[in-house]
């Protein structure tokens, strides 16, 4: 399927270049009213999505499942590729902008629901819908409305090299802890997001419980302040703020870095190539993150759209996607014993409802209190603008 090569490679293609249709700025929006039937489609979907989530080809032959989507359906894809969370917040941003679909991050995602840029989802109307895994299903509910549906997973997991860190980690303090991280200076990496501040909080949570954090998503200025100072401490002894995973595959595999916060995705890799690393659940806790398709309040091919949803869902869509980008789909039938590798799949913690039910997932952080949509009455809480200033205050030294 070329996931190795992929993780490795220096060069990715992007899409189609995509045309976004402009509307008048005082057209308002969240102007949809969610569907009740799928029409005939109308021959165009727009997306704006991430890197490797739409491939028709262009990176590898074998890694298409656009062509079959557009034979299938007689809707031409185009995508608007973003590189970053902070970008893809960016663009959509200005609601003169029109998209069918977007794959929204944890972080974009609950924008989008607060400023009413996208539509509620009718998944009696996405085949496959309740094939994929349930607790995914619940995170991006709102007032009992649905404004997602469920694309890849990840979490993040505590990674060190076991031939050099001694004795073996069992919290995020070995790389939260200043006096922890100081033994490891210069070779440690951390997850280059501000929803990294999230794993940080939870190393507070144990360790100064005066603070009060519960959702590690939700804090307050006085707990976002005391986790800027634990990562402006932690700063000196950090070698590499990692975006792509391949950077950071690359620092443990030659052993220039030993510690950091990764991905299962790295320690599969890793593992695989027999490196000497281990990743950990940490005690404190796991969080972790979905990727969803959402649909443009104003999108213009709502038929081609819901099409588009049945089939990302499906278990042969799921499989390449998962494969490609070294993500755990969202439908565990991609994990057959026919299909994708039963190591990757339990690196991932695929169908591991156990797992999954311990997983804290991330939320766009809000002044409203509350995963996802603040339902908890408070407004004491700092929003995802304050979080990215926090980090890049934290960070921005080494970068």
């Amino acid at each position: 399927m070329g996931l190795r090569a992929k993780a490795m490679a220096s060069v990715i293609t992007t899409g189609l270049v995509l045309g976004l249709s402009a509307c008048s700025e005082d057209e308002p929006a969240g102007t949809a009213q969610v569907a009740a039937t799928v029409g005939q489609g109308e021959g165009l979907l727009n997306l704006v999505t991430m890197k490797g989530l739409v491939e028709r080809g262009a990176s590898d032959p074998r890694v298409d499942w656009v062509q079959p989507f557009e034979e299938r359906t007689g809707c031409k894809v185009a995508w608007k590729e973003v590189k970053s969370a902070q970008e893809m917040a960016d663009f959509t941003k200005n609601k003169s902008r029109r998209f069918d679909g977007i794959s929204a991050p944890p972080e974009v995602a609950g924008q989008l629901i607060a400023g009413g840029q996208v539509a509620q989802v009718n998944t009696g109307l996405v085949d496959g819908y309740k094939k994929l895994e349930p607790r995914l299903r619940t995170l991006l509910k709102k007032d009992g409305k649905t404004y997602g549906v469920p694309y890849v997973w990840g979490s993040n997991l505590l990674l060190f090299n076991t031939g050099v860190v001694q004795p073996a980690p069992t919290s995020w303090a070995a790389l939260y802890d200043p006096a922890e991280a100081k033994k490891y200076d210069q070779r440690l990496i951390v997850r280059d997001s501000p929803l990294t501040i999230a794993e940080a909080a939870l190393y507070l949570k144990g360790k100064d419980r005066k603070l009060k954090i519960t959702d590690p998503y939700s804090l307050t200025r006085k707990q976002l302040d005391a986790v800027t100072r634990v990562l402006t401490k932690q700063r000196p002894h950090v070698r590499l703020y990692w975006d792509q995973p391949a950077d950071s595959i690359s620092a443990l595999a030659g052993g220039e870095s030993v510690l950091g916060g990764v991905w299962p995705y790295q320690a599969d890799v890793l593992g695989r190539a027999g490196k000497a690393v281990q990743a950990i659940a940490p005690s404190e806790g796991v969080t972790g993150w979905m990727t969803a398709w959402m649909i443009g309040a104003r999108a213009e091919h709502p038929n081609c759209m819901y099409q588009w949803l049945d089939w990302t869902a499906s278990t042969d869509v799921q499989e390449q996607v998962a494969g490609w980008n070294g993500l755990a789909p969202a439908n565990p039938q991609a994990c057959a014993p026919d299909r994708l590798k039963t190591a990757f799949c339990n690196a991932n913690h695929v169908g591991e409802r156990n797992y999954l039910n311990k997983v804290i997932f991330a939320h766009t952080p809000a002044k409203a209190c509350g995963s996802p949509g603040g339902n908890e009455g408070r407004r004491d809480c700092t929003d995802y603008a304050e979080w990215t200033q926090a980090w890049i205050k934290a960070t921005k030294a080494i970068k």
